[in-house]
Parts: structure tokens; sequence; C-alpha cells
């Protein structure tokens, strides 16, 4: 790429769409593109849901593979300070632990994972406006950080207005988008480039890249699209 991706360590907040459009595919990619280039990257997932026992600890397959890619290793208790059994709706999740999101906490774990890195890959949890209590959502929780956004759109029939309607919720906090890959999540979708094309002209930021389905969606399989 000619832009930010290419030149110095660069933090952002990875959204997206809606829930399992590739999320943790383009966050990953993203923090071991600088970690290759030498950079202290660090990455989080504050907020996820869905976890099994394994051997001695919950295991979530998307903190995992944030993990793996990082050149700073950090704990798991400030990368992923809540991490949910069930696989719901992280309000809905945290009530059924008896648990309660609490912001501060969010916000304190950010702070010490960003004091120590040069740059820090955040990534959401579902779509950009998911409840975490009855008071505070994941838009709120991206304004409060206020990093530059990357917005993750699931290509497959009705992306379009999702896309713009993400964008616009980003703008009005207020908030960078700093650019927007498309994913593909339905490899049978008609019209795919028409699509991309429609939304390229609508948001007003850099298009930065489209991953096609991938036999094994992983961030190394990823980078070579982010273009």
């Amino acid at each position: 790429m000619k832009h930010v991706l290419n030149t110095k360590p660069f933090s952002c907040f990875v959204t997206g769409t809606d829930t399992e459009i590739g999320k943790t595919l383009v966050a990953s990619a993203l923090v071991q593109m600088q970690a290759h280039r030498g950079w202290r990257v660090a990455a989080s997932k504050p907020v996820a849901a869905g976890a099994e026992w394994r051997g001695d600890r919950w295991f979530n397959e998307d903190v995992e593979a944030l993990s793996a890619c990082v050149s700073v290793k950090l704990p798991q208790a400030l990368t992923t300070p809540y991490l949910f059994r069930t696989p719901a709706a992280p309000h809905i999740a945290a009530s059924l632990e008896d648990r309660l999101i609490d912001r501060q906490h969010l916000i304190d774990c950010h702070q010490q994972v960003r004091a120590q890195a040069q740059a820090v890959v955040v990534e959401g949890v579902g779509g950009f406006c998911v409840p975490l209590n009855d008071k505070y959502n994941t838009a709120d929780f991206a304004q409060d950080l206020g990093l530059p956004m990357v917005l993750v759109v699931g290509m497959r029939l009705g992306c379009i207005s999702q896309a713009l309607l993400t964008a616009e919720a980003i703008a009005a906090r207020g908030l960078s988008l700093l650019g927007w890959v498309a994913n593909t999540v339905d490899p049978h979708m008609l019209y795919p480039q028409e699509n991309i094309d429609s939304i390229a002209q609508r948001i007003n930021a850099p298009l930065l890249g489209c991953i096609p389905r991938l036999d094994v969606a992983d961030a190394a399989s990823a980078i070579p699209f982010l273009r």
C-alpha cells in the first residue's frame, strides 16, 4: 500500500458490519504486517464471547489468533479483560456469568497495553454498536479510545447498506475512518466487484484491500490482499 499501512507503526480499532465477517482475520493481518517490519505491536480484543476449557484455561479462537501475531506479548488479563464462555451478545454473556463489563476497566487495560508498544490493534466485538452493559456499547468504547477505525465489510447480499450505515455511525461519533477492507463471506455472491465499487464511491476512506475466500483463513494468507 502507498498510504499509512506501509509507512510507520499505526494503531487502530477494527470494527465490522456484523459478527463473523472477518474482523479477526483483518486485525491479525494488520498486527503481523507491522510486527514483520520490526515494530513493537500489541493486539487486544477487550471483550470476547465464546470460549471452551482447554488444559488449564479458557480458549477463544479470535483471542489466540491475535496473540499469535504480536511482537509484544502481554497478559490476557490486559488484552482480553472480559472473556465469556457463551457465544452470545456481550451483555447477555456477561449476565449469564453474573459479571458486569466496566467501562473504566476497559479503558485502563487499553492504556496499559498502549504504554508497552509502538502500536496497538484493537478488535471490537460483533458490529460497531453492540451493547456491553445497559448504558455502554462498543461504539462508546471506540469513542473513548479515539483510535482511527478500520471497517471490515463482509461481502454478501446486503453489504452496501451495512457498510454505509456503519461508516455513517463512525463519522457521527467523530471518529476517523482509516480505511475499509472487503472480505468475502459468501463466495457465491453475485456481482461482488460491482458491490465493492458502489461502496468505494460512497465511503470517504480508502479501500485497504479485497480478501477472497481463503482456504486457510489466517494473517499470513490475508496480508498479500492488503494492498
